[in-house]
């Protein structure tokens, strides 16, 4: 070999060499490292739940405060640029609350504390605010009670056509467990009551045993919550609370049909089986309890405050590298009515925990190809308030640049992996769980462990109205998805769900809490760094054929015809397949750009600047919440009221309504299909 060429293979190889030691290792290497033994730290996130949950936090009050300066100390020291964002909204807390039976049999008025019991060591117990429904009508009435089961819609129609029972001028009595709280109020007042009363049924909520000894409701536990039955700010609806904003008055919030209009209480098992079997008699036995109306009136007086309390959202990011106006967006709420164990801390504990490892990840050399935002919400448990204020005020940068929202709220409660999406992630969600060991049983995936349950591999939609994704997904059509292990608990919004609960009951050993945060992140990581974004949308077209299926076989008659709906979900199935295969060609930073756009857009096109019928704000046609029950998820949501308006109204016009809807629906879809193509027509 000539000198030349013997110097030429040096110079190659030391090249090569240092190329090899200096190089930045592939995106792969740096996800695997975070979902490594050595990247988790379960004392970390105990440390950081039992801090959080320290005293009960509600939105608006200086503990809430505190606890927003802590989350962004911990986002800070992992190295995210953090700031918070603040709003001034409008909150209701309560100033006089009380419930009094009179029996007409001359027996003594029975007066209830409306008091939970205090079990347990917590020491700041006597913080817990007393039991009440946010933003519940002030007022004070009385009447004979009725018993309304679940008070959904059907309740009270069998209340009236089947059972006879005149709701009118009563105070309504139901339970927990099937609909949303606001949507409880809505029914009653629609069939005629005065009031509403709420309570955690033991039967659904309760066993023989209970906090602090098992993880059941004591009989004095009291769900609390919101009944509003809108999102966001009541007086700012459409527009964000910023300091001197245009702001309805409460008079004409009240207006809007989202604010309750009788008044409600939430009580206890023991009150409420006080109740039936004072009025409408034996509840000891069976599973149906007699209704009513029965001899004796029930007075519920609740006085509320309305007030203008400063919210803050923690902010914290991570600037992409090269694409550095794409937006990877993570969220959780902060607030909570009491102590917020399981709801919401320990989604908050699992954020924290993804910063802390992204920040080792950056130390070791990691930048994401796109920029990923941690966003700690507050008011939440009002009404969603903090997520969609900011949703709101960033509505167009949301649009142009946000490629999906991942949510955490009530992350642990359990065994038992949950997830819900928007069809194109579907893939992407079942990879990750592939990928990360199951906290229960350390020889299998999370994934192989969900193929085992009686939940088998079953993603659900984000249509229902529970949590932080509904403003990113339904307003502004942003892909969305939520994580849970467990679901569903039974100390639910009450002062029991606590720091003690969850380490007894909820997640002993915290491993529930790092494995959801390595599968949460994992899918966060992927989406912010693959070159493609990892959006799959055969599955949305084969999830949409299944919902107009669906609709096919309900066979309404009256001339409706799906089958333009069917034949835009065929369009949308082949503008799939082929941005499929145009992925494995693309080629060049323009190109990939380009096709990744039409990626993130696509969801965007099932949205109508004109929304639902009757609930504008809703833009999405594809998953919107019933309008019966704000936590149930509807496929074709707009089509779905129609149909419900139809069957009630039964007119020429009702039944022109629903092809109409049909037609919006297979227009956007349609629309969709078009911007995966990527082509004018």
């Amino acid at each position: 070999m000539s000198k030349s060429k013997s110097l030429a293979f040096v110079i190659a190889a030391l090249s090569y060499s240092f190329f090899s030691l200096f190089s930045s290792p592939p995106k792969s290497h740096y996800h695997e490292l975070f979902i490594s033994t050595s990247f988790s730290d379960n004392a970390s996130v105990a440390l950081n739940l039992h801090t959080l949950t320290r005293r009960p936090h509600v939105a608006g009050t200086v503990a809430n405060a505190e606890a927003a300066e802590y989350v962004r100390s911990v986002f800070t020291s992992s190295a995210l640029k953090s700031h918070v964002v603040a709003y001034q909204v409008s909150l209701t807390y309560p100033v006089h609350r009380s419930l009094v039976l009179t029996p007409t049999d001359s027996a003594k008025p029975i007066t209830f504390l409306l008091e939970q019991e205090k079990l347990g060591d917590n020491p700041y117990a006597n913080e817990v605010m007393p039991t009440f429904h946010g933003y519940a009508k002030s007022g004070n009435v009385s009447g004979p009670v009725v018993y309304a089961n679940y008070g959904r819609v059907e309740d009270f129609v069998r209340l009236k056509k089947d059972m006879g029972v005149n709701v009118s001028g009563a105070v309504v009595i139901a339970r927990y467990g099937q609909i949303y709280r606001g949507d409880i109020v809505k029914n009653a007042y629609e069939a005629g009551a005065v009031g509403v009363v709420i309570y955690t049924d033991k039967r659904d909520y309760g066993g023989d045993e209970w906090f602090p000894a098992s993880k059941w409701m004591p009989p004095s536990g009291v769900q609390v919550g919101t009944v509003y039955n809108g999102l966001g700010d009541p007086t700012t609806p459409g527009w964000a609370s910023v300091d001197g904003c245009e702001r309805l008055s409460d008079e004409a919030a009240e207006l809007s049909g989202d604010v309750p209009l009788i008044p409600s209480l939430p009580v206890s098992a023991a009150d409420a089986e006080v109740i039936l079997k004072t009025v409408v008699g034996d509840v000891s036995d069976g599973d149906v309890y007699p209704v009513g109306p029965g001899p004796g009136v029930l007075n519920l007086s609740y006085i509320g405050e309305t007030v203008i309390a400063k919210i803050e959202n923690v902010i914290g990011v991570i600037e992409g590298e090269e694409e550095p106006d794409r937006y990877v967006i993570l969220g959780n709420h902060r607030d909570a009515w009491t102590f917020g164990a399981v709801d919401p801390n320990s989604g908050t504990a699992v954020l924290m925990e993804i910063a802390q490892r992204l920040d080792k990840l950056q130390k070791r050399g990691w930048k994401p190809r796109r920029t990923i935002i941690l966003c700690n919400w507050d008011a939440e448990e009002y009404g969603l308030i903090g997520s969609t204020e900011w949703v709101e005020e960033n509505r167009e940068m949301l649009s142009s640049r946000a490629v999906a929202y991942l949510n955490v709220d009530c992350a642990v409660s359990g065994p038992g992996f949950h997830a819900s999406a928007t069809p194109q992630l579907d893939e992407l969600i079942k990879v990750a769980a592939q990928e990360v060991r199951d906290p229960d049983n350390a020889t299998q995936t999370i994934y192989e462990s969900w193929i085992g349950s009686s939940d088998s591999v079953v993603i659900r939609r984000l249509g229902g109205g529970g949590s932080d994704y509904a403003s990113f997904v339904q307003h502004v059509g942003v892909p969305g998805v939520d994580m849970s292990f467990g679901r569903g608990y039974p100390v639910y919004h009450s002062m029991y769900d606590d720091f003690t609960w969850m380490e007894k009951f909820g997640d002993p050993m915290f491993q529930r809490h790092v494995a959801m945060a390595s599968v949460l992140g994992l899918v966060a990581l992927r989406l912010a760094d693959e070159e493609i974004i990892p959006f799959n949308y055969t599955s949305y077209a084969l999830e949409l054929k299944k919902s107009a299926e669906d609709l096919e076989n309900e066979k309404l008659g009256h001339s409706i015809d799906v089958s333009t709906l069917i034949k835009s979900i065929e369009d949308l199935s082949t503008a799939a397949k082929r941005i499929n295969i145009e992925k494995e060609a693309v080629k060049g930073t323009l190109k990939v750009r380009e096709l990744n756009d039409r990626l993130m857009m696509a969801e965007r096109a099932l949205t109508d600047r004109d929304g639902l019928s009757e609930r504008p704000w809703y833009k999405h046609l594809i998953y919107g919440p019933s309008k019966y029950d704000d936590y149930g998820s509807k496929s074709f949501p707009g089509v779905d009221d129609a149909i419900d308006n139809a069957n009630r109204v039964n007119t020429k016009a009702s039944w022109e309504n629903v092809q109409h809807q049909i037609w919006r629906v297979s227009r956007a879809i349609r629309h969709a299909s078009l911007v995966l193509k990527g082509e004018l027509i």
